[in-house]
């Protein structure tokens, strides 16, 4: 698929090559341990397919602060290496050596140098087709699991807390967060506009929040400790829950929408390519005059593939677009991604109308900041 229009803000799908900085401020006295974790994790990534090359920097001014680059042919193998199991045990090392860290991505395009010059497109991996129109809005998600029978005692406490101050400095802000569940799974997604790392580390230390989190930690499939700083970030890196792709119709109003989020379990090893799929018709939804749906944002770790939909009138009108399928094909392809979907593949509109109230997650809170 390559992403043309306009209407998409965010895409990992557009095959362009992905440059990852990650900024670090290093403990006094760890720079020998730092570099230590460095290469062995600099050995384990250079076996990941996709991965092209990286770069390990220190500053000329602070010699604490560092600076890691890598290159990758497109974004979906990093995104499937940087949320795997082995990329957390591979990092932890550096936990202890790093006081602050800071990621940021990037897709490539445009190049210059004599290796580009008589070269229309470079071996590994394209550049991006043309610049993504953006709204100011990062947006991500959080999901976990509570234990099985606590689900009614974990949805009270996550709708009962009090709002933290959306204004984290002059630059960022919270803008939107809305919590979601299905089954025993939580999904937390949340819009900030600015820095993002700054938002989360804001909401972290903010009164109610901390409340609320220790107030569900019993509940928890995942065992987890917020007064241990390599226990909670343990959790929230494997809690991460990327956004993957984000389109925006700009047919309808926002006071005419309303927001849903369907779940989506992929077969083992197919989140991505299921993913990709999912993000691809959404694409041609923006591109019906007549469609239902505002705007769709895709977010996937490993094979859990959550979709969260702004949509206009009942999300079951038109059953087979709200659930991400166009015709026979689309069907087919979603059955054999799909964890038991074959056995269920919806081929008319009466089941996929019940297909979609299958996927449909419950809202348990949905909060705007004031100035929205």
């Amino acid at each position: 698929m390559t992403t043309l229009s306009e209407r998409i803000s965010q895409s990992a799908f557009d095959g362009s090559r992905l440059r990852v900085i990650l900024l670090l401020d290093l403990h006094d006295g760890a720079q020998n341990q730092f570099l230590e974790a460095y290469e062995h994790m600099r050995n384990q990534v250079a076996s990941i397919p996709g991965h092209i090359s990286d770069q390990l920097c220190q500053s000329i001014e602070n010699p604490s602060q560092w600076l890691i680059t890598s290159e990758w042919e497109s974004a979906p193998p990093f995104l499937a290496w940087v949320n795997s199991e082995e990329h957390v045990k591979t990092v932890q090392p550096l936990h202890s050596c790093v006081r602050d860290t800071r990621s940021l991505r990037f897709s490539v395009l445009r190049e210059t140098g004599l290796a580009f010059e008589n070269t229309p497109e470079p071996v590994k991996g394209r550049l991006q087709a043309a610049p993504r129109l953006g709204d100011g809005v990062v947006r991500h998600a959080l999901t976990f699991t509570v234990r099985p029978g606590t689900e009614d005692i974990v949805a009270k406490i996550l709708a009962d807390y009090d709002s933290p101050q959306a204004r984290v400095d002059e630059n960022t802000r919270l803008r939107r967060t809305s919590l979601f569940m299905h089954g025993n799974r939580v999904v937390r997604a949340v819009e900030v506009e600015g820095d993002l790392m700054a938002a989360l580390r804001h909401v972290s230390r903010q009164p109610e929040v901390r409340a609320v989190e220790e107030a569900i930690n019993p509940y928890l499939e995942q065992d987890r400790d917020l007064a241990d700083p390599d226990s909670a970030r343990m959790f929230f890196t494997r809690a991460a829950l990327p956004t993957v792709h984000h389109v925006k119709a700009g047919r309808h109003a926002a006071a005419d929408v309303q927001r849903h989020a369907l779940f989506y379990q992929a077969k083992e090893g197919c989140g991505m390519a299921l993913a990709r799929l999912l993000a691809g018709q959404d694409e041609e939804a923006a591109q019906d005059v007549a469609g239902p749906i505002e705007s769709s944002t895709i977010f996937q770790r490993d094979d859990v593939v959550v979709r969260l939909l702004e949509v206009s009138g009942p999300l079951d009108a038109q059953p087979a677009q709200a659930l991400g399928i166009g015709g026979d094909r689309k069907a087919a392809m979603l059955g054999r991604l799909l964890e038991g979907g074959a056995n269920g593949l919806p081929t008319t509109d009466l089941e996929a109308a019940r297909f979609l109230a299958q996927a449909e997650m419950t809202l348990i809170t949905d909060r705007r900041a004031s100035e929205s």
